[in-house]
């Protein structure tokens, strides 16, 4: 082959593994958002096995107690915790080290194969990496050495390091999570989808990541393939929060459809309410406001445990300015508590919500007004 053949070959290669690690590893086995015919899961499990030397219960083990702590001192591999160059650079000897723990294994591993091939093959991690060096080189030549170079850094390079480092410090997001996660790019091809990563925290049990009509998550084209030749079946996908115009009054429905979709009300009242009111605001303030107002609309729908010293400085001086984003803040942190209500019974949440939309009506804040107008036609669909 030429050059450029080889080039194709590791990364056809690679792409592989990362379609493996997205579709089966974290879509079918740690959030169980869809099932594969038992035929595609052998393939997978037995290409990791190959090309990663991972085992289906310890990676799984491993991403469900991240998801458990996230940002915590119990997260595996937060850069929050850790530090960013510690899991860019470390993030595979960070999943190795947690992944030695019984504890873990035992408490997050559970519902993965158990069968006589995991017990008696795929455990002997270093038996299918040096089978795969013996193939490629039988297949390839010498040049079979160097892809098999990629291959044995691809995962801990960008799922280990880039994922879990950069997809929890860099990027956009579409939705303010409790966690740092964030979108590393919209059209989500080089990593199987796993570039999606903010969406994919907002809505951990769903099979698609992309949920704007600009995002592309490739990992999902392969479900969709999968699903036409029935080799698959989808499970879950995030809710989509519709709006009825027939509904009038805010139900148990509308209740549901808000706790089930919080993120998207979120982002639904940062986008209706926060950054309409902050753009009145601040072109109606005198030049002495603006300087204080204009750096704190990204900072009023921040989880406020994710800021530092300095912003909250910022935040509470650029409110001092303005009488409506106060109001409009109390309101975000009344809304948010309301999701965060365990305990109580839905006849209570109801009632709260209820109380939350006739006061919001009554703080004279045309677009708090308008969001909880908007509310009452909140209804659930699946996206």
């Amino acid at each position: 082959m030429p050059w450029w053949g080889y080039i194709a070959i590791a990364l056809a290669f690679t792409h592989v593994t990362i379609a493996s690690v997205t579709i089966y590893l974290h879509r079918y086995q740690a959030h169980r958002a869809l099932e594969l015919h038992p035929a595609v899961a052998l393939f997978f499990r037995t290409w990791l096995w190959l090309t990663t030397g991972m085992t289906t219960k310890n990676w799984t083990a491993v991403h469900r107690k991240h998801h458990a702590f996230v940002e915590t001192a119990e997260d595996p591999h937060s850069p929050q915790v850790l530090g960013i160059h510690c899991v860019l650079w470390q993030g595979a000897e960070l999943y190795r080290i947690e992944a030695k723990k019984e504890e873990t294994r035992a408490k997050y591993g559970h519902g993965t194969p158990e069968d006589w091939l995991e017990r008696h093959v795929f455990l002997h991690d270093r038996i299918g990496v040096v089978l795969m060096l013996i193939t490629n080189v039988i297949l390839f030549g010498p040049l079979g050495l160097s892809i098999w170079a990629v291959q044995m850094a691809w995962i801990p390079m960008f799922a280990a390091g880039v994922i879990n480092g950069a997809g929890h410090w860099w990027g956009y997001r579409n939705f303010e999570t409790a966690d740092t996660s964030t979108n590393l790019t919209p059209w989500a091809l080089f990593i199987g989808g796993e570039e999606l990563h903010n969406n994919h925290h907002a809505f951990a049990s769903s099979a698609r990541f992309a949920v704007k009509p600009w995002e592309f998550d490739i990992g999902w084209c392969y479900i969709q393939l999968f699903c036409v030749l029935k080799l698959a079946r989808v499970k879950k996908l995030a809710p989509r929060l519709h709006v009825d115009g027939a509904k009038q009054g805010i139900d148990i429905e509308t209740l549901r459809a808000m706790i089930t979709s919080q993120w998207h009300v979120m982002a639904d009242y940062a986008q209706r309410v926060v950054q309409r009111v902050h753009r009145e605001e601040l072109r109606q303030a005198g030049n002495e406001a603006k300087g204080p107002l204009k750096p704190i609309k990204r900072l009023i729908s921040r989880s406020p445990r994710f800021l530092g010293d300095t912003e909250r400085i910022v935040l509470n001086e650029g409110l001092a300015h303005s009488r409506a984003l106060t109001v409009v803040y109390q309101f975000q942190q009344q809304l948010q508590a309301l999701f965060a209500e365990r305990a109580a019974s839905q006849d209570r949440l109801l009632a709260q919500l209820q109380e939350w939309c006739r006061e919001a009506e009554a703080t004279g804040v045309a677009a708090l007004a308008e969001f909880a107008d908007r509310i009452r036609g909140y209804s659930l669909q699946q996206a």
